[in-house]
Order: structure tokens, then C-alpha cells, then sequence
């Protein structure tokens, strides 16, 4: 949560406070009785001259640090996840069914550009009991795949960048009323989508109370 994103996503203001780095958001839940997983997948500000490659994303988790307990607690847990192609920048909520690809492992793949990110969720919010919240852990996997076989496999040019993070709900079915109904928990670093699995994480602990506390990663 500290370190600066790996690349920048693209068509980002860069005076947001997560343009070029993590942040936290409001850890705290409050009032607030659930929440959800999310995650963002956006072409690098560089531009993505691959034409012929998606991005796979599976296994989103999302667990809870008990202050009862000291224990984690899973809260989320899905292989494949759900969302739609939203304008980079978010303006106005703008949205449209996003380019979805059902993969044979239960999970999706997808491309993103064109002036819109990918954002995506499980499957339905999880209840939670906010004065026992110490912390908040959300997790996804993801790599690079190739759209058509057919064509040339061009997954050394992309240029996707990932980044995973987490809300808080006023409950499990309120909708979004810009940002009354919901607020984040954390954003987490940008990082570069390969060829290989590698695991997006948000966590809202400091340094010392994660060494004390690891999540399940």
C-alpha cells in the first residue's frame, strides 16, 4: 500500500489521490452493515497496442480482521466475477455491458479501452458487523490470455494495469447514490497484468499490525 503504481492507468486525472499510488479510504465502516470486493482493469497510460489479448480475472476474495478474535474471517469468495465497462474517469456513472468472454474454468476474460476501464465485483455484497472490523483484506488473480487463436499471439505488447479495492455499504441492497450509500475502504497498487498469476490486494492495516496479523493471501 505504499509504494508507487507499477504503471498508470490511463485516462486518469492525475491530481486523484489514487492516480499514482495506493491509498486508504475511509477504513472505518462506521454505520455502515456490509460490503463488497472490487476491481478496476484499465490500459496503461502509455497506450495498449495489443489487439489480440484479453485479461482473465478469477478468484475474488474478500476477508475481515476480527477485533474480537485477532482472527480473519472470509466475508467474499467467488471464481468468477461480474461488472461492466465504466468511462476511465467515472464521469457521470457512465456504463455499458463490458467485451465478456465465459473462460472454461468458471471464470471470465475480457478486454478494456477505447475510453473505458473494466470494473468488477462478486457476485452480491457480504453483511458485516462494523464495530468488529479491525481491518479489511480483498483479493483477485488475473493474467493475460489470447483473444484469437487464430491470430497472433501479441501478449508481449500489452500494456493492462490491475489495481484491487474494496467498499463499505450502508446494507446489502442499497444502491449507489453517489457516494452516500457507499464509500471505499482502500484502493490498492496498480500493477501490471503478465502472462503469469499474480494476486491484486487492498489491505487497510499498517505495516506493523499486518507482520502481527497476515491476511490468507
Amino acid at each position: 500500500m505504499q509504494p508507487p503504481h507499477e504503471g498508470i492507468p490511463r485516462g486518469i486525472p492525475l491530481h486523484w489521490s489514487w492516480a499514482t499510488k495506493p491509498r486508504l479510504g475511509n477504513t472505518d465502516p462506521g454505520t455502515f452493515t456490509a460490503m463488497t470486493a472490487w476491481g478496476q482493469l484499465y490500459e496503461a497510460s502509455e497506450g495498449n497496442p495489443a489487439t489480440n489479448t484479453r485479461v482473465q480475472i478469477k478468484n475474488i476474495k474478500a476477508y475481515y480482521l476480527s477485533k474480537k478474535d485477532k482472527k480473519w474471517h472470509i466475508l467474499q469468495s467467488s471464481v468468477r466475477v461480474e461488472g461492466s465497462a465504466y468511462r476511465e474517469n467515472f464521469v457521470g456513472d457512465i456504463n455499458k455491458p463490458a467485451n465478456i468472454r465465459y473462460e472454461p474454468d468458471g471464470s471470465i476474460s475480457v478486454k478494456a479501452g477505447n475510453g473505458y476501464n473494466f470494473h468488477f465485483w462478486p457476485p452480491g455484497r457480504a453483511s458485516i458487523n462494523p464495530i468488529d472490523v479491525m481491518g479489511m483484506f480483498t483479493t483477485v488473480e488475473a493474467r493475460l490470455v489470447v483473444d484469437d487463436f487464430n491470430k497472433p499471439d501479441d501478449r508481449f505488447k500489452a500494456r493492462y494495469v490491475l489495481s484491487e479495492g474494496g467498499d463499505y455499504w450502508f446494507n446489502l441492497n442499497t444502491r449507489w447514490k453517489n457516494w452516500a450509500t457507499n464509500k471505499d475502504f482502500g484502493i490498492g497498487k496498480f500493477k501490471y497484468v503478465t502472462t503469469k498469476w499474480q494476486a491484486f490486494n487492498v489491505i487497510t492495516l499498517p505495516k506493523d499490525q499486518i507482520r502481527r496479523n497476515p491476511p490468507p493471501i
